[in-house]
């Protein structure tokens, strides 16, 4: 069981290897929903998530026989990490299954810990049953990702911080994958304070706790396909699923795109970089009354590669008309491109891509092509140029708007 007892001495225990992520007051965030919200930053682990607290601890309970005869966990990423270097720590033996589609800089990451990695499968229920089979072939000790009550506990490590620094906290937020986080972060937030609320946030095409909640047991969805990776769980720990249903207040659901928005938010209002399954509790905050409570979102990591952020921002932007791309049909003939630029210079428009196209017509001299793609303040700077081109004669059409 999760005892208070337990939850007190990992919170000892994990102190040996996690950085102290101090509460962080959002100005931006506290303007935008009337309360007082602030960030749990674990994004900024050594490791760039949560995960280490529930490897570690978990680690530290073993006996010395189990330690020995080496570790083995699935992952496609974060608990990777942990256990790995949680198992550096302790000075034993890792083997880490993941997914043949892991990308290259986790694999990497995960090796410098001092892990043994198998590639193994296309997704993680592939990999875990794997390692599961390892396990039992080679004697190894396995460390669920989740589903495990002493890996909850030191998940749950996160509550002990949270109350001792703001102990009038109202609102706890907590991304949800398959539980493990969430069972830890509500069990011990009730034993300290049964008023604090805990909301799960899971992303709306993996809502598998959500399903679990309304059936009353752990079902299994038929696809977990979203851009929070890190959540994308097709059913929830069994272990951990009653502590779940005793001590969540609420659950809810966010959309892929609110998740860009919130990167978005992160990086131009608190300069972090925060991984999309990390950012589901910033993202629900809109479908919370905040108005004058204290709120804590746990952003649970950081790990996000360096081409899905570039795709997440230019999406971002994209979806705030700060960018957006307009087609125009001009006379073939000179000084008809320096008018339409004229025309975006006066409103303050930004020009970053153009495409001629002389074939759009057969008769050139009637009409060619100009497709303009251009940085705006937002939606209604964005107006403004379109307003501004309608009135000049342009007659612009809104297109699909790209980069690349």
């Amino acid at each position: 069981m999760m005892t208070l007892e337990k939850f007190e001495d990992a919170t000892e225990v994990v102190k040996r290897v996690t950085s102290s992520t101090k509460l962080v007051y959002s100005d931006y965030l506290s303007e935008q929903t009337g309360g007082r919200v602030f960030l749990k930053p674990e994004n900024m682990q050594h490791t760039g998530a949560y995960k280490l607290r529930g490897a570690y601890y978990k680690i530290s309970t073993l006996t010395e026989e189990e330690r020995s005869r080496g570790l083995i966990t699935a992952s496609a990423g974060n608990h990777a990490q942990g256990v790995a270097y949680a198992a550096n720590a302790f000075g034993c033996k890792a083997t880490i299954v993941m997914p043949t589609v892991t990308p290259l800089i986790k694999v990497n990451r995960t090796k410098s810990y001092g892990a043994e990695v198998i590639l193994y499968g296309d997704v993680y229920d592939d990999a875990c049953e794997y390692a599961t089979k390892l396990a039992e072939e080679k004697g190894y000790t396995f460390v669920h990702p989740f589903d495990d009550l002493d890996v909850a506990t030191g998940q749950g490590t996160i509550a002990m911080e949270i109350v001792q620094e703001l102990p009038t906290v109202d609102y706890i937020l907590v991304p949800v994958g398959g539980g493990g986080l969430i069972s830890g972060v509500s069990t011990l937030a009730k034993m300290l304070n049964p008023k604090i609320k805990v909301v799960g946030v899971e992303p709306i095409e993996a809502a598998s706790m959500s399903a679990a909640l309304e059936a009353g047991e752990v079902v299994e969805l038929e696809t977990a396909n979203t851009i929070a990776d890190g959540t994308a769980v097709k059913a929830v720990g069994k272990n951990v699923f009653p502590y779940v249903k005793e001590n969540v207040d609420d659950m809810l659901l966010v959309e892929d795109d609110e998740l860009i928005g919130a990167f978005l938010d992160m990086v131009e209002n608190h300069k972090m970089v925060v991984e999309n399954s990390g950012l589901l509790s910033v993202a629900a905050l809109k479908q919370l009354d905040c108005r004058g409570k204290k709120v804590v979102c746990v952003l649970s990591g950081g790990n996000m590669d360096v081409i899905t952020m570039s795709s997440i921002v230019q999406h971002g932007l994209i979806q705030r008309d700060r960018i957006f791309s307009v087609s125009v049909l001009l006379p073939d003939k000179p000084g008809e491109l320096v008018r339409v630029a004229a025309t975006i210079a006066e409103e303050q428009g930004n020009v970053i891509k153009l495409e001629h196209n002389q074939f759009v017509s057969t008769n050139r001299n009637a009409a060619v092509e100009l497709r303009i793609t251009m940085e705006a303040f937002g939606t209604e700077h964005k107006h403004r140029i379109l307003e501004a081109l309608e009135r000049k004669g342009f007659r612009p059409k809104h297109i699909s708007a790209k980069l690349y």
